[in-house]
């Protein structure tokens, strides 16, 4: 099994970030490249549409609203993993602002680890370059 985690730090507190990204179906408001976000199952399926018509179906495996952390997997992706579960968190950093923890936990298959790593290091990263993006950061 393979991790990786990428947090940023952002001068916003931490309700407020959370108000933006801590919708389960709220990844079109803050993140570009995916432009549809349809919920289903009472909220606890997303499917996420990118800008190139790829579709993505996601699990709500756990919401925490109290710790502004909620867990998902991937039911339906066409990233060379399996076993996908991934944690996006809000952690309050008092008068500083407030932290971003995006990270994720798989089995590549037909990839090496180090590359399947690298896929969601990026797609993590940039994510959250583009929140800072949206919050004017």
């Amino acid at each position: 099994m393979a991790s990786t985690t990428v947090t940023l730090d952002m001068p916003h507190s931490a309700g407020r970030i959370w108000q933006l990204i801590g919708g389960f179906g709220s990844l079109p408001d803050w993140l570009p490249y995916i432009t549809d976000s349809r919920l289903s199952d009472g909220g606890r399926l997303r499917t996420l549409t990118n800008a190139d018509g790829g579709v993505i179906v996601e699990r709500l495996e756990a919401f925490d609203e109290a710790t502004r952390t909620y867990r998902y997997s991937i039911a339906q992706a066409p990233f060379p993993v399996t076993g996908y579960l991934s944690t996006l968190r809000v952690i309050d950093l008092g008068p500083e602002g407030g932290r971003v923890e995006w990270s994720g936990t798989f089995t590549p298959d037909g990839t090496s680890d180090s590359e399947a790593i690298a896929l969601f290091d990026g797609i993590y990263r940039d994510g959250l370059a583009a929140l800072a993006g949206t919050l004017g950061t």
